[in-house]
């Protein structure tokens, strides 16, 4: 039986990557996306490159109450999940945010208030199916508050407790978590961004979530040295991190 795989944000760099390297493996995939149009070329691409089946979803952060119609839609279409993979979020401008609250709640609620609505029916029929993974992308920017992208830091820190709850609550049903903490990852949404060595592709995240989906770990630093560099952020004193313009 091939591996049932749903994608939510499926039209994001990473998340094509990773549906590529599932397509090659046999796999069926359920492919959500606000643009639905490019996710049918990619969807028309995995079948080339090797999956059993594709089907396509609508699917917009920003519009209330269609997590659970998507979740279920999913779950018919491929007869159950075994991985789950939400992929989609938005990488605000911290000025703007810092001068509106609308705008920082709206932030608030794409990247973490519409991933906790799809994980809650996941989870649950997960939980009753007794096995599964679900995967989430986060961010190292979760590790500690920066002034530079604090709003991002804070969606992203606070899903990452939220997911290490559901890992504790999921475990003994047999349903494993993934937080993924990719670092800088050169995508259309980092295009502004000038790169550097600690720079990954797209490719290469995806291919560190595999393994981890695989493996069974809970937490994917990705590339694997940013969790050595984040060790080193966190523990740097109040007094001289708040000299800095990280």
């Amino acid at each position: 039986m091939s591996t049932r795989v749903l994608i939510v944000g499926a039209t994001s760099a990473i998340a094509e990557a990773l549906a590529r390297r599932y397509a090659a493996q046999g796999a069926t995939l359920f492919l959500a996306a606000r643009h639905t149009e490019r996710a049918a070329a990619i969807a028309d691409d995995l079948r080339v490159r090797g999956a059993a089946m594709v089907e396509v979803g609508a699917y917009d952060a920003t519009v209330p109450d269609r997590a659970e119609a998507l979740v279920a839609a999913a779950w018919e279409a491929l007869g159950g999940l075994d991985v789950a993979l939400i992929a989609h979020g938005s990488l605000p401008d911290q000025a703007a945010c810092a001068a509106s609250a609308a705008l920082t709640r709206r932030e608030l609620e794409v990247n973490l208030i519409s991933v906790i609505d799809l994980l809650t029916p996941l989870a649950s029929r997960m939980q009753a199916a007794g096995c599964g993974t679900l995967a989430v992308i986060g961010s190292v920017a979760g590790d500690r508050g920066r002034q530079s992208n604090y709003v991002y830091g804070t969606a992203k820190g606070a899903l990452a407790i939220f997911l290490q709850g559901l890992a504790h609550r999921l475990a003994p049903a047999g349903v494993r978590v993934l937080t993924i903490k990719p670092g800088f990852v050169d995508t259309p949404m980092t295009a502004a961004f000038p790169k550097g060595p600690l720079w990954a592709s797209p490719d290469r995240v995806a291919r560190d979530i595999q393994r981890a989906i695989a493996r069974g770990t809970h937490i994917c630093y990705t590339p694997w040295f940013w969790r050595w560099i984040m060790l080193v952020i966190r523990l740097i004193p109040a007094a001289i991190f708040h000299r800095t313009q990280l």
